[in-house]
């Protein structure tokens, strides 16, 4: 049995991201039949965070897959069987394998179901008559705790199966045990049962009126399960609207000169090659904001009552993808060069778009930027990603007239609204922050001056 056991292996499904308790099957691999090795790639799952490629840590032969596709998993339950000693199937047949078994090792594998176990069912036994003459045969009892197969069939007929105690409240009800749906474990008839049955049928409930015009648009709606990254998402919005204190202030800003700064790096040779737009600005200016005011780079520890500051700015950007909005975030993001954002930011957004972003870039953010203004909207009220001290929203450039130089002029002006956690950032340490980053945007050159 040990030798069995370690032959045959189950891959569980891991836990490919810190906290995650399930993950829903995507797309197999491989199929019962084939070869894999170890660190080859056998399925793909999508976790609450994204969609990962899962290695199989052995070689062998796949023996059976445990779940369908779009099947969600809870982590720790075997998902494939896997033969590590294929090669010892054909021996052991040779050397006397009860025939049952062999059909039993042909017999095909559907994916989700294993192969049935042989039946343990016994033919009843024939009952003797008692010494001594005719009559009716005495009821064979069943074992203790058993209400099996036939025994205790009468003239043909399959006897009820019922505990005595049972048996007997439906001779007090005067109920025949014959005409009780059974509910129990393997058709037993339950005290429930019994006491269904000697209740009075309920009284026909009166026809359904006519339904409203309303229920003419029930064939134009579609329900989609809530599962994956959209389930995450909601899980922790709602988490976070109510556990931190949100509050949520507005800075009008005219971004000429930070739209014309975009232009120039276009051209510059040490940006060549890396995507240069406003929201590559608009992350500098705010890491010179929390540089400028490091207190708000910090979070909220219920459980030991305590704030911790970070000595790191790990940017999360938040990313619209098909799955559903996830958040990851550019590691030290406050340590880096402004070409050195650039590619970290290129890379983000475009592993993002094609479902790439692993579980590890979506941990650890403390402070985010939703760019809004891709979606031609000027601003909102954006909600904290957990565990995190504050967010901005970066709405749409618009030209608009704007009061500059003491003349209304045509300018380029956007709206920014930061959301920070009111436990953590007070009414001005937020202030100061939203003003510092309107600053920059308002006067690039304060990069130098600033950063």
């Amino acid at each position: 049995m040990a030798a069995e056991a370690q032959r045959y292996r189950e891959f569980k499904m891991p836990d490919v991201g810190e906290g995650l308790t399930e993950a829903e099957i995507l797309k197999w691999l491989v199929q019962p039949g084939d070869t894999v090795t170890d660190g080859q790639v056998v399925v793909e799952v999508e976790t609450a965070k994204a969609a990962v490629e899962l290695p199989i840590p052995y070689d062998g032969e796949v023996r059976e897959l445990l779940f369908e596709e779009g099947t969600t998993v809870d982590v720790g339950t075997p998902i494939i069987r896997v033969d590590t000693d294929p090669s010892a199937a054909k021996p052991a047949a040779e050397e006397g394998e009860a025939p049952q078994a062999r059909a039993q090792a042909r017999k095909p594998v559907l994916v989700g179901y294993g192969v049935s176990a042989p039946s343990t069912k016994r033919r009843a036994r024939k009952q003797q008559p008692p010494a001594g003459g005719g009559g009716r045969e005495p009821e064979a009892a069943p074992p203790p705790g058993v209400l099996g197969e036939a025994a205790g069939d009468v003239a043909g007929e399959k006897r009820p199966l019922a505990k005595p105690p049972v048996r007997k409240l439906a001779k007090d009800l005067g109920i025949d045990l014959a005409s009780v749906t059974p509910t129990g474990a393997n058709g037993v008839v339950t005290r429930e049962d019994v006491r269904a049955a000697a209740e009075p049928p309920a009284p026909e409930p009166e026809p359904a009126p006519a339904p409203a015009p309303v229920a003419e648009a029930v064939g134009r709606e579609r329900r989609v399960p809530i599962k994956g990254v959209r389930k995450a998402t909601a899980q922790a919005m709602v988490g976070s609207a109510f556990t931190a204190p949100h509050v949520t202030e507005f800075v009008t800003v005219d971004v000429t000169r930070t739209v014309k700064l975009v232009e120039r790096l276009k051209q510059d040779p040490d940006m060549a090659g890396l995507r240069v737009n406003a929201l590559l600005i608009v992350a500098k200016a705010l890491l010179v904001a929390i540089r400028r005011n490091p207190e708000v780079n910090a979070s909220w520890d219920e459980e030991r009552q305590e704030i911790v500051y970070k000595e790191y700015v790990n940017l999360g950007i938040a990313a619209a993808t098909p799955r559903g909005l996830i958040v990851p975030n550019i590691k030290d993001a406050g340590a880096k060069t402004l070409p050195e954002l650039s590619r970290a930011l290129s890379e983000l957004v475009g592993t993002a778009r094609e479902g790439r972003t692993p579980p590890a870039a979506m941990q650890g953010g403390t402070v985010t930027i939703t760019n809004i203004g891709v979606f031609g909207i000027d601003t909102g009220t954006p909600i904290l990603n957990p565990g995190e001290s504050a967010i901005l929203a970066f709405g749409a450039i618009k030209l608009q007239p704007w009061v500059h130089k003491g003349k209304v002029k045509p300018r380029h002006v956007t709206t920014l609204a930061l959301s920070f956690d009111h436990r953590l950032v007070d009414g001005e340490l937020g202030s100061k922050v939203l003003r510092d980053v309107a600053a920059v945007l308002e006067q690039p050159q304060r990069l130098i001056t600033w950063g």
